[in-house]
């Protein structure tokens, strides 16, 4: 059976700093999920676009490097989506993007998947998102499902629409992962607690919410877990939250709560201890993404040598 299933969009992200040459890295929310996944151990797949244009092979290599297996729509002629990420001396990022997400129905992996990921612009854009939900959906039965919204407002469309469309993808999961940065595009003015609370009441188990420097926050029926901020010397911020989401759906596994067999369980399981282990377990794996440039989540190795310094 396969661990994880990340379904969405692959981006070549055209990295431009200040004073330097631009650089293309491998990208897409869900890209980097899966890739992180791969790299802590476990067996993943991504369903996406790809084209057969250097950018595409660029990110195919990438991803097939880690053990990811890559599954496409096998549409004819498409052109690999880009991203030009700008970094600002403080290396945070914005975004300008040329996407296409057309994602078809699709055969999905015959032995089976314990838990898939949706993830951003795949989730929500018109009109590859009506597959990608569907997917979620129809493997719901077996698999356990997450979601990130990992908010691009320049592809978002009107805001009220894309709050529904988010809330469509929280109510297919157990676990939902935001920044406050996507909370505050999606609802203006309201809290990340307030909404949190609202999501978990469209049936998610737990809703973590991270807080950039500030570390993350765990939100479920019982109240709130604070992680404490991981300590980075920052050279951007690109992929940290995709880093965070593998090692917490990592982390989930590890303690035998993917599949949908751990569904009923989830909402007692997911308790204080439980929560901070998470929290703190992919707030290392951010902190260690943040230290080096572009989207370059640890691997086993190098998150249990930080947690085990972390320790000392």
């Amino acid at each position: 059976m396969t661990d994880f299933l990340a379904v969405g969009e692959s981006v070549a992200d055209v990295v431009r700093t200040p004073g330097a040459p631009d650089v293309t890295h491998p990208g897409g929310s869900s890209a980097n999920v899966a890739y992180g996944l791969a790299r802590l151990g476990r067996s993943t797949a991504l369903l996406t676009q790809l084209g057969e244009d250097p950018a595409g092979k660029l990110v195919r290599k990438h991803l097939e490097g880690a053990g990811v297996r890559v599954l496409t729509d096998g549409q004819p002629g498409q052109a690999t989506p880009t991203a030009v990420v700008t970094l600002d001396a403080r290396g945070a990022a914005t975004y300008a993007f040329a996407i296409g997400w057309t994602l078809r129905p699709v055969d999905l992996p015959a032995d089976g998947v314990r838990h898939v990921h949706l993830g951003s612009i795949g989730a929500v854009v018109a009109p590859g998102a009506t597959a990608a939900q569907e997917v979620a959906a129809r493997l719901r039965a077996a698999a356990t499902v997450s979601y990130d919204p990992n908010v691009r407002p320049a592809l978002m469309g009107e805001r009220a629409a894309a709050a529904a469309a988010a809330e469509r993808c929280v109510a297919l999961s157990d676990v939902v992962k935001a920044s406050d940065e996507d909370l505050a595009w999606l609802y203006p003015g309201e809290q990340p607690g307030e909404v949190a609370a609202r999501w978990l009441r469209l049936g998610p188990a737990a809703v973590f919410v991270t807080l950039g420097a500030q570390g993350a926050h765990a939100f479920t029926a019982a109240g709130r877990v604070a992680g404490a901020p991981v300590p980075a010397e920052v050279v951007d911020t690109v992929g940290a939250g995709d880093a965070f989401t593998s090692a917490a759906l990592d982390t989930l596994h590890t303690l035998g709560l993917t599949g949908a067999a751990a569904r009923t369980r989830l909402p007692s399981a997911l308790d204080g201890a439980v929560l901070a282990r998470v929290l703190h377990r992919a707030g290392a794996a951010a902190a260690l993404t943040v230290s080096r440039a572009g989207a370059r989540p640890p691997d086993t190795a190098e998150l249990s040598a930080a947690l085990t310094a972390a320790a000392r």
